[in-house]
């Protein structure tokens, strides 16, 4: 009679229960580990995708804001300066305010101001324009000769300039520190016996100073 090893299949069914349990649990292990890094980089990539969103509308916004302050601006509005002194004409953004003096009070033969909103106190040296103009007695080439030695100093640098409004009319274009506290982009001119300045100060309106005022900028030589 031929009998059957009944310890051996008992243990070999024990083992293969429990391989099977442990691949099943490795399994389990492994499934829970892949869904838990799934959903982290599904939250965050879900997180870094509000974040550019939210940069992208803050771009958006930011862009609509410049050109909704840009159009605001227009249409221009006009200076004319009196006869005397080469009846200027200044463009100027319509959301700027001017004070101008052509009486000649100020020291100057014509002094203007122009800056966004309110203008500051003119003579407070604290005080930024976004404009300013001014004819002075001094001839041309006195007042040249003048900046001539801070542009030896390395303060200024000096070109020569035209308007676009008046191409044959050749001045000088000055950019840098005029005085001890105020960099300035300005344009001088000769005007008749006299001097015509026109500048911005600092940086801050030097696209509106190169864009709106200097193209549309003229007078009476």
């Amino acid at each position: 009679m031929i009998k059957h090893n009944q310890k051996g299949e008992v243990n070999a069914l024990v083992i293969s229960l429990v391989l099977a349990a442990l691949l099943l649990i490795g399994a389990l292990v492994f499934g829970g580990w892949a869904y838990s890094g799934r959903q982290d980089y599904k939250n965050n990539v879900d997180a870094k995708i509000r974040t550019a969103q939210a940069a992208t509308r803050q771009q958006e916004d930011t862009v609509k804001d410049q050109q909704f302050a840009e159009e605001a601006k227009k249409p221009l509005r006009l200076y004319q300066g009196p006869e005397a002194y080469g009846s200027l004409m200044v463009y100027y953004p319509k959301t700027w305010s001017g004070y101008v003096d052509d009486r000649g009070s100020s020291g100057g033969q014509v002094e203007g101001y122009f800056a966004p909103g309110v203008v500051p106190t003119v003579n407070d040296s604290g005080s930024v324009f976004s404009l300013r103009f001014e004819i002075v007695s001094s001839s041309y080439d006195q007042v040249m000769q003048t900046l001539s030695g801070q542009q030896q100093n390395g303060k200024l640098t000096v070109s020569a300039y035209a308007l676009p409004q008046l191409p044959k009319v050749v001045g000088a274009k000055v950019v840098g520190q005029i005085d001890s506290q105020t960099n300035v982009t300005m344009v001088i001119f000769p005007l008749r016996s006299q001097t015509l300045k026109l500048w911005t100060e600092g940086n801050q309106y030097l696209n509106d100073f190169n864009n709106n005022i200097l193209p549309s900028f003229k007078f009476s030589p």
